[in-house]
């Protein structure tokens, strides 16, 4: 890929990590277990528990992309190689962990990716803050996905041709 190019995707996925991490942060500093399971029904506090487990690996794998990203952005001289890996992680750490959670209390269900609806369906049915941040994401994130799809797959065909292991 362009330079150019390479380095604008690089400053635009920032930004949409910058902005996914504040949100995640905000509900994380402001939501514990008891407050989302108010009430005291032991199905929902482990639904809550492998919600916010999911949330706080995404959040470091977020950041940890975020300072990656600003890494290869503030170099001297651009380098393109190291910049592609990064957005390589980004899709597969990131995005990925947004779309395939650990503990699957929610999934993407591509139905209705084309009606306009969201396409986030819950294992069970959770509190309003709970909903409303995991669809503010998945905004985040499926914006993400569409612009690193180049990484899922063809990132990783062209380093194998070229004979480098990833």
């Amino acid at each position: 890929m362009a330079v150019f190019h390479v380095k604008t995707l690089c400053e635009t996925t920032r930004t949409q990590l910058s902005e996914a991490i504040a949100k995640m942060e905000q509900f994380l500093n402001g939501h514990s277990l008891q407050q989302l399971n108010t009430d005291n029904d032991e199905a929902m506090e482990e639904f809550y528990k492998g919600y916010l487990t999911d949330t706080r690996h995404l959040l470091v794998f977020s950041e940890v992309a975020y300072e990656k990203l600003g890494v290869a952005l503030r170099r001297p001289n651009f380098n393109v190689d190291y910049a592609e890996k990064v957005l390589y992680d980004v899709y597969h750490s990131c995005v990925n962990s947004f779309f395939y959670p650990k503990n699957e209390c929610y999934s993407e269900d591509g139905r209705y990716a084309y009606t306009g609806q969201d396409a986030i369906r819950f294992r069970k049915k959770p509190v309003r803050d709970v909903r409303d941040l995991t669809i503010e994401l998945s905004k985040i994130f499926e914006t993400l996905r569409e612009d690193l799809a180049y990484y899922e797959t063809d990132y990783i065909t062209q380093k194998r041709m070229q004979g480098e292991k990833v």
